[in-house]
């Protein structure tokens, strides 16, 4: 039997752990190519230089091959470098590629939006452009062929267009495919149809039948036309936004027609940094052996917000940008009916300024049972994770949602509506499915979800020993990128024939 044929893997990105992150996109970034070359596989990574990324830290340093690079967007010829930098992993270094211009990423900290206004940048159709172009720049000048080019987000929505029209006839790209992974359908690069002249993409390309979507330039609907194959991040979400309108955000057609096309693929998790029994971030490692540490993080938890510490009384925890699609909605309406409960709530996140204001009177008022970080703190996740009974996770939809997973192999038991990754990867324990590790509702609905978190704290309260299987159950997940990249391998390997 020859060999398994090693794969050349160009993966694009506009955000990397641990040099830049908004949110799951940067994990995943950092994780599955990492995961990939240690299969043996060759992978390079393309992610802008923004300005908080820290040159000396990372050893940033110029290509002489790869310096001062010329294109034009619209009438503006731009001048661009890609520096040269190593993704530095416990087994394996990936080799990045930081695309520097100080107009469009170096002079902001910022990633996407104007901190500020909190609106996006107005030049983010330009600025992305640059993205998808660099990309072709890079392949020609190192003479380095891909076998595919693995695009994630609108911001390498451009990147499968090129690849069909502009490069359709060039040899050198002739072999390269495409892959397109949705990490969440939701943000999509709109931008008005007069931005049109920036892309050089054909004409033709200006239409319905191209990358208008409602008279507007859409950097996604691109990655979805043109990409070789498209793929989520979980298999409930690939099926539930190519055949159901409420989740396809407005691409449904485009969606449908590319149904054969789409795939599920799960998420994995870090587990050299979420990990119970070896994670120096939490007060007390434990395993499912010595879960009686887990108690020594709760202990701390609530010391660290100044709740006093009871061991009958659960801690739900909250990890999430405050959004109504993370079901903030649902928690506000029911708020006082949560604090009628013998429970400790505690929140970790960021989001929509109403969220901000009725959190921050709701830790005044409820000072005994409710505490809020508004704000972002790593260290403050883990031990979350950590010293949480419960974990809350109630969204209107999750593309894949990592904070289950974490919470799962932590012993923090979910309680999560059924939609999306959460679907995948909670299933509610009964009488029936002793092998279940969580709580799930189904309907998006503030009663309904108030029922099942009384549900889970009166089982807390009544029956530590099934209580303590749930747990144990949750603990036996595998989650590893190993299973995940085994699928991305597979999904390449389908593409390139």
């Amino acid at each position: 039997m020859p060999p398994a044929k090693k794969l050349k893997i160009l993966f694009v990105t506009s955000e990397v752990v641990p040099f830049i992150k908004t949110g799951g996109l940067a994990d995943v970034s950092s994780a599955l190519p990492q995961t990939l070359q240690e299969m043996g596989h060759q992978v390079r990574i393309v992610v802008p230089k923004y300005g908080a990324i820290d040159e000396r830290k990372y050893k940033i340093h110029e290509v002489v091959r790869l310096k001062d690079l010329e294109t034009n967007i619209g009438d503006k010829e731009v001048i661009f470098s890609l520096r040269s930098s190593f993704l530095v992993g416990k087994k394996v270094r990936v080799q990045l590629y930081f695309l520097d211009n100080q107009e469009y990423f170096g002079s902001r900290h910022s990633l996407y939006s104007d901190p500020l206004t909190g609106k996006d940048f107005k030049d983010n159709h330009e600025r992305f452009t640059l993205l998808a172009k660099s990309v072709f720049e890079l392949i020609q000048k190192l003479g380095w062929v891909p076998d595919i080019i693995h695009c994630n987000d609108w911001q390498c929505g451009l990147i499968p267009a090129y690849l069909k029209t502009v490069y359709k006839d060039e040899e050198l790209f002739k072999p390269v495919k495409s892959l397109f992974t949705i990490h969440n359908l939701a943000f999509q690069g709109e931008f008005a149809k007069s931005t049109f002249k920036y892309l050089g993409l054909p004409d033709e390309l200006n239409s319905e039948e191209g990358i208008l979507h409602k008279g507007k330039i859409n950097f996604l609907k691109s990655g979805l036309q043109y990409a070789d194959v498209i793929n989520t991040v979980s298999e409930k979400y690939a099926k539930e936004i190519s055949t159901d309108k409420q989740f396809s955000a407005g691409l449904e057609d485009i969606l449908k027609k590319r149904k054969k096309d789409i795939y599920g693929i799960i998420n994995g998790i870090d587990t050299s940094i979420w990990n119970p029994e070896k994670d120096n971030q939490i007060a007390k490692k434990y395993n499912i052996k010595t879960l009686e540490n887990k108690a020594q993080n709760k202990k701390a938890l609530a010391d660290k917000f100044g709740f006093e510490y009871k061991e009958d009384v659960p801690i739900i925890g909250m990890i999430s940008r405050l959004y109504d699609s993370k079901g903030f909605d649902l928690i506000q309406k029911v708020f006082k009916d949560l604090m009628k409960l013998d429970i400790r709530l505690i929140l970790l996140g960021t989001g929509e300024k109403k969220y901000h204001q009725f959190f921050e009177n709701a830790a005044g008022k409820h000072s005994d049972k409710f505490t809020c970080y508004l704000g972002f703190d790593d260290q403050l996740a883990h031990l979350i994770e950590a010293g949480s009974d419960m974990f809350l996770m109630p969204s209107l939809y999750e593309p894949c949602g990592l904070n289950q997973m974490y919470s799962l192999v932590y012993g923090t038991v979910p309680i999560v509506r059924e939609t999306g990754g959460l679907a995948d990867t909670v299933s509610p324990y009964s009488a029936k499915n002793t092998n279940g590790n969580g709580f799930v509702f189904k309907k998006y609905d503030a009663k309904i979800m108030l029922a099942e978190v009384k549900k889970a704290v009166k089982l807390y309260n009544t029956d530590q020993k099934t209580w303590t299987k749930i747990m144990k159950n949750g603990m036996k997940s595998n989650f590893t990128w190993l299973n995940s990249s085994k699928k991305y391998v597979d999904l390449y390997k389908k593409v390139i024939g």
